[in-house]
């Protein structure tokens, strides 16, 4: 076939070939077209079915590295354009593959089933023999022959379809499904070995997403949806390694949720927590770590009463004696040995407080007073409440055994607290001793092991008695020596030993004398204290009132510390909510960007794409286009070929262009023309001799056939006129016959349609009524509201009434007030023209002084002699200072007369200017009284004018 075929073209041969039992040639057929770099190019569409047909062979062939290829290269075709498809041809791969599975499943039943001749037949000594060499039975061997070869198919199915989903965003929920198929399958068939390697997949899946984040569609941890569904994969691995018992692996499938949780910013959901906690408390009791197993247990208790408000007392009963009695069995003597085991059990138990979300490790009494706190044992079943207070609160070492044996007999017959009674005994055993080391100071062994006698198979011998006491002795909770000549326990006490948690956690009869010489220094400070204080009695006067001042104190300060409190949480709440509110809007930003940039890209591809189609068109356009013009010249040259008259070789057909044959053939069909019009007029002058011959030779019998023709139609009008009215009488009869039966239930009609009338008259009468009546109420309603309406108005106008008289009073009152205040301004405008009234007369007579001045000196100076005179002092009074309109410094004009009036005095006291008319004149003396009179007027005035505009610009500076 050619290199590359359309892939209509390549379907129909598969179809061909597979219809011809060749599968795997049609196999090879499809894989060539999809690997190919050219199948890019072809539509999803023409594509698809190819797909669908390559996985069904693959899958019916059993050729996984085939299909994983196609199927690698489909997706890098199809991801950036249509997810439908990838996840169309994937879904069907993994279907086929369960099918075939199934398939097999039913034919090794039914070998099976067909291999046996006879159900009565017991072991023919071939079985004997073959089984004795081979353990397998034949089920086993057929299952191994048919369905195993399957089952390796399916699971590489499952590996190949993760391997092409896993690191891509838009395949992220059909990846998640497949992983959920493939823990169903391991589930199914209970493959724990490819449940392992399906763990380790999906974990090295998950940390290369960071390294693969740079890629196009790598999925981002950050977003919730994607680490959403990582959790739920998660989950559905933690269930599926609990059911088939891989512990190891469902310890690791918690860490992995652990960690994905304390990236994700939101908690799980409560059911999958409860859920995460019941695994937890089935791997730490597997593992023996009953420790951890309780806290997992208080955390499940806890979760699902808070959560579920619609438990059951049962269930509740349950989880409380389960929570309960698993702190109980929590070994008192711990089980750590060396330094470095000390430090690796710390570091181990702060991983598993993580993953219980614990801050710090629990312990046991810290696990009881929690449960007592939940008040849990007003839950719990009666002997487990009367367990705990042997245990951890009643005092006797003597019956302890005795009055916890039937317990034990009841928890031993129950299947889901039977697991308890190993570790209780541990428990009660440890109880025992603590007990006797407060009571006695040496007992025989034989006494010991009455005393902790316990039905079997846990009784206790002299042997695990001493082993269990070496033990705690070495862990430094117990403090016992054994006697092996006497048969004898010693129980010895160190007075000057440490203070030990765990050894005095149970009931306390005594004081131990380590304890005892620990506390002297604080019994002797007590009974000192108690000895001042009945002495003294002023002492502890003075210590209730100091206390009672402490309190009064208190009290003040609570409501100040209370509100201080309450600003601390609100701020502390505000700087939440900021906090909220801007990782909000960043995540809000970031996905918005984001959103921007995949549409952004979206669109780069689109346009890429469209460009690339136009291209594709374009040249598929051309190219079959230059197909067509040279299949056209072929087939024209062919046709003149074959033609008469027309010589064409093979090295003409290559070489004539269409042109040419075109205009060879137009000479042809000319030629042919020619002769065919010659042939036609031959023929039409043969035809019209043949015509005029035969019309000669039917003239005589056209009468003969008219005459026929008349007899025939006038028979078969006579019988169709006959059979009508045949059919006319017959349906008559008829209508009258039926017209009878009517007539005998025309009164019942008539009754029926008048009660139907009636009926109908009154339904139609009430639900016109009723309608009416609905009618008024809504008229009502709306009279009721129009009047509430109006009184509102009312009320709303009287209200704007008052309104707008209260404005008008106000604005009344501040016109009275303007009124008021322009009466104080015409006032103190009257004061200020009579001011500058009386200013103008001073200076009036400032003036009138000054010309008589003028006047002395203008007569001075014409009677005086022409030598000068001895100086004499100035003999008028002193030249007088004007005072400016403010009143406190004198303006320019002020300044210039006085300074003129200055100048005339001295000149008055001096000697005569000389007489060539030099001299100064004042301007009073140069034009008579009249121009006197004019310049001090103007003087006056303008002095008055200036002096006050200049005064006021001074005191405003100053």
């Amino acid at each position: 076939m050619a290199p590359f075929a359309k892939p209509e073209s390549v379907l129909r041969r598969a179809d061909e070939l597979i219809a011809v039992g060749q599968n795997a040639g049609a196999l090879e057929a499809l894989h060539d077209v999809i690997i190919s770099k050219r199948s890019r190019n072809v539509p999803l569409a023409s594509l698809e079915p190819i797909m669908l047909k390559f996985v069904e062979l693959c899958v019916s062939l059993r050729k996984g590295k085939i299909a994983k290829e196609g199927l690698h290269q489909y997706k890098n075709i199809s991801q950036n354009t249509n997810i439908a498809t990838i996840e169309l041809v994937i879904s069907k791969f993994i279907q086929l593959s369960e099918e075939k599975v199934q398939e097999a499943q039913a034919k090794a039943d039914q070998i099976t089933l067909d291999g046996l001749d006879d159900l009565e037949a017991t072991e023919t000594p071939e079985s004997i023999l073959l089984s004795t060499v081979s353990g397998e039975q034949n089920k086993d061997r057929t299952d191994r022959a048919v369905v195993t070869p399957w089952l390796k198919f399916l699971w590489e199915a499952y590996r190949t379809v993760l391997d092409i989903l896993r690191n891509n965003a838009r395949l992220e929920a059909l990846y998640q499904t497949t992983a959920h198929q493939a823990f169903q399958f391991c589930l199914r068939y209970t493959r724990k070995t490819e449940f392992r390697r399906l763990c380790d997949l999906l974990r090295n899946h998950l940390q290369n997403v960071a390294k693969y984040a740079h890629q196009p569609h790598s999925i981002n941890l950050n977003e919730p949806e994607s680490l959403q569904r990582h959790l739920d994969t998660r989950f559905h691995q933690l269930n599926a390694a609990a059911e088939l018992e891989l512990w190891q692996e469902a310890f690791r499938s918690v860490e992995d949720i652990h960690n994905l949780m304390t990236m994700s910013k939101k908690m799980p959901k409560p059911f999958m927590m409860a859920n995460y906690y019941e695994k937890l408390t089935k791997i730490f009791m597997v593992s023996e770590n009953y420790l951890f197993h309780a806290a997992a247990w208080n955390k499940y208790y806890t979760l699902v009463k808070t959560q579920n408000k619609s438990v059951t007392d049962e269930e509740q009963t349950r989880m409380a004696s389960l929570a309960l009695l698993s702190s109980l069995a929590i070994p008192v003597i711990s089980s750590k040995d060396s330094s470095y085991e000390v430090d690796e059990s710390k570091n181990k138990s702060h991983r598993l407080a993580a993953l219980l979300g614990l801050s710090r490790s629990p312990n046991r009494a810290g696990l009881l007073k929690e449960a007592l706190s939940k008040n849990i044992l007003k839950h719990v079943r009666p002997e487990l409440r009367e367990l705990y207070n042997i245990l951890e609160v009643q005092f006797h070492p003597l019956s302890i055994c005795k009055k916890i044996e039937p317990i034990m007999s009841k928890l031993a017959a129950d299947v889901e607290l039977v697991k308890y009674v190993k570790p209780l005994h541990q428990v009660i055993l440890t109880r025992l001793f603590q007990q006797l080391s407060q009571v006695y100071t040496t007992v025989k062994l034989d006494f010991v092991i009455q005393l902790a006698s316990f039905p079997a198979p846990f009784n206790y011998d002299s042997a695990t008695i001493e082993k269990f006491i070496m033990k705690g002795c070495k862990k430094g909770e117990l403090s016992i020596r054994i006697d092996h000549a006497t048969q004898s326990l010693t129980f010895e006490t160190d007075l000057f030993a440490s203070d030990n948690k765990t050894v005095t956690d149970g009931p306390i009869l005594q004081s131990l004398p380590s304890d005892l010489m620990r506390t002297q220094l604080t019994r002797l400070a007590t009974c000192l204290n108690t000895t001042v204080s009945m002495i003294s009695p002023e002492i502890v006067e003075a210590k209730k009132e100091a206390k009672r001042a402490a309190f009064v104190k208190a009290l003040a300060s609570m409501k100040e510390e209370h509100q201080l409190a309450l600003e601390r949480k609100a701020i502390i709440e505000r700087k939440k909510e900021l906090i909220e509110t801007m990782l909000a809007r960043k995540e809000k930003e970031e996905a918005r960007e984001k959103a921007l940039r995949l549409q952004a890209e979206q669109e780069a591809l689109k346009i890429r794409l469209a460009e690339e189609r136009r291209k594709r068109e374009e040249e598929r356009v051309r190219a079959e286009h230059e197909a067509i013009r040279k299949n056209e010249a072929l087939k024209l040259a062919e046709s003149l070929k074959n033609k008469a008259g027309v010589e064409l070789n093979d090295e003409d057909l290559e070489t004539l262009d269409k042109d040419k044959l075109v205009a060879i053939q137009i000479k042809q069909l000319e030629k042919e023309k020619g002769e065919m019009t010659a042939r036609t007029k031959a023929i039409g002058k043969r035809l019209d001799h043949v015509e005029r011959a035969l019309r000669l030779e039917e003239r005589p019998l056209l009468a003969k056939d008219y005459e026929r023709q008349q007899k025939a139609d006038r028979l078969y009008h006579e019988a169709a006129v006959k059979a009508h009215r045949e059919a006319a009488s017959a349906k008559h009869a008829h209508e009258l016959e039926l017209k009878k039966r009517m007539v005998k239930i025309l009164d019942d009609y008539r009754k029926v349609r008048r009660d139907m009338e009636d009926k109908r008259k009154e339904e139609f009468a009430q639900k016109r009524e009723a309608a009416q009546r609905k009618i008024d109420d809504e008229k009502q309603k709306r009279i009721q509201l129009y009047r509430e309406k109006k009184v509102e108005l009312e009320a709303r106008k009287e209200r704007e009434k008052k309104e707008a008289a209260e404005r008008e009073a106000e604005a009344a009152r501040r016109a009275v007030e303007e009124e008021k205040r322009k009466a104080e301004r015409e006032v103190e405008a009257a004061k200020e023209r009579a001011e500058h009234e009386e200013r103008m007369r001073n200076l009036d007579a400032i003036e009138a002084r000054k010309r008589e001045r003028e006047a002395e000196i203008e007569a001075r100076s014409s009677t005086g002699s022409s030598a000068p005179s001895a100086p004499s002092a100035p003999s008028g009074p002193p030249p007088p200072r004007f005072v400016s309109g403010s009143g406190d410094r004198p303006s320019w004009r002020d300044r210039e007369a006085a300074k003129m009036a200055a100048g005339g005095d001295a000149g008055g006291s001096s000697t005569p200017p000389p007489s060539s008319g030099s001299a100064y004149v004042p301007p009073g003396a140069r034009g008579g009284r009249d121009s006197g009179r004019d310049s001090g007027r103007d003087f006056g005035r303008d002095s008055g004018r200036d002096s006050g505009r200049d005064s006021g610009r001074d005191s405003g500076r100053d």
